[in-house]
C-alpha cells in the first residue's frame, strides 16, 4: 500500500512583523525556565569562584597590591 505524503498549508492573516513578534514572545516564554536555571547556575559558579579566590589570597602571605582578572569562557 502506497503511503500518502502529507501537505500542510497555513493561512496567516497577520503581517510578517506581527507574526515574528508573536513567535519571539512564544519562544521566550517557552524557554524562560531554562534561562532562569542557567542564570542561577552561573551565579552559583561565580560565587564559588569568588570564594576560592578569596580563600587562596588569604592563605598566601602576599605583600603589595594584587590584581585578579577573570577569564572569559
Amino acid at each position: 500500500m502506497k503511503q500518502r505524503k502529507l501537505n500542510y498549508r497555513f493561512h496567516n492573516p497577520n503581517s510578517a512583523e506581527d507574526t515574528a513578534e508573536f513567535l519571539c514572545k512564544l519562544l521566550i516564554e517557552a524557554n524562560a525556565g531554562k534561562v532562569e536555571r542557567a542564570l542561577q547556575e552561573a551565579t552559583l559558579m561565580s560565587k564559588e569562584e569568588d570564594e576560592y579566590i578569596e580563600e587562596s589570597v588569604r592563605m598566601d602571605m602576599v605583600e603589595g597590591p594584587v590584581s585578579i582578572r577573570r577569564i572569559a569562557r
